[in-house]
């Protein structure tokens, strides 16, 4: 990224906004450490194939562990280290194509667990680092290197599909507002369940819709995204289902749901009523 830091020279376009993600993970992650005094060393961040996947090498300063998988499974990776060690806190990133393609299968799963992690998803609307091939977000009849004629499946629509889904804790961001990005990202990350940060991050090479997510007064376009009123109640489901068929893309907290115990609330439980032996009860069988 710079001469003093020659090993982080990894590319993303100018103009991209997975600066700004990264930008607001590296904050979130560092307030959760003046916060709790936790080392920065308890973070993992767990990442598949595309641009999104440069953020586990991103962060400067004290290091979360980094894990770089394959393409789609970050939420099964995820789930393997949360439940080789409970106590870390498990970030997953992850693009539009990576997440909601090979990756869509897993999302259901993990909401019926509740695993207990927060995914970051970066949404361009394209397959950014393989030259600009539809996506599941790309708009129906979209001209890419990949559908020469338009794309012919319709669009996916991601909140829509996390909050019929299960999914406790979804939250709608852009990657140009880095302050409330970052903040949003913290209270994911406290969410004592699965959680999921959706955020429009354009790809200013190969679908660049900064000006159709603000707007432009000049050249009289609405914006297409929006802010969810201060009064509007996470809680209730049906409330964020009227919101999501205003159209447009809203900011802010959509869904939330406390009520339901994790995942590893729910192995503890089932642990104590089997009496299974620890692995300690399991040495102690082999001592001589």
């Amino acid at each position: 990224m710079s001469a003093e830091n020659p090993e982080y020279d990894f590319k993303w376009c100018p103009g991209c906004g997975d600066f700004g993600v990264r930008r607001a993970l590296e904050s979130a992650i560092q307030q959760r450490h003046a916060a709790t005094g936790i080392a920065i060393e308890n973070n993992v961040v767990v990442a598949g194939i595309g641009c999104s996947g440069n953020m586990v090498h991103l962060l400067e300063g004290d290091q979360p562990f980094g894990i770089h998988g394959v393409h789609g499974r970050t939420l099964p990776i995820a789930m393997g280290v949360k439940m080789t060690n409970p106590d870390l806190n498990v970030v997953v990133v992850a693009g539009d194509g990576d997440f909601l393609s090979i990756g869509l299968e897993h999302i259901g799963p993990q909401a019926g667990r509740n695993l207990n992690v927060c995914a970051v998803v970066m949404d361009n609307g394209v397959y950014g680092l393989t030259k600009g091939q539809s996506s599941p977000t790309s708009e129906t009849g979209m001209i890419t290197s990949s559908t020469p004629y338009g794309k012919v499946e319709e669009k996916t629509h991601p909140l829509s599909l996390y909050l019929t889904l299960g999914v406790s804790y979804i939250a709608s961001a852009m990657s140009s507002k880095v302050k409330a990005l970052a903040t949003t990202i913290v209270e994911a990350m406290e969410h004592p369940g699965f959680s999921i940060v959706h955020v429009q991050s354009p790809c200013t090479t190969y679908n660049d819709t900064y000006e159709l997510l603000k707007g432009s007064v000049k050249k009289g376009i609405e914006p297409q995204a929006w802010a969810i009123p201060d009064d509007h109640d996470s809680s209730d489901m049906r409330a964020a289902t009227e919101l999501l068929s205003r159209g447009g893309i809203p900011l802010g907290l959509l869904y939330k749901d406390t009520t339901r115990p994790d995942f590893q609330s729910r192995i503890d439980s089932m642990t104590k009523m089997s009496g299974s032996k620890s692995t300690e009860d399991f040495l102690d069988l082999l001592a001589i």
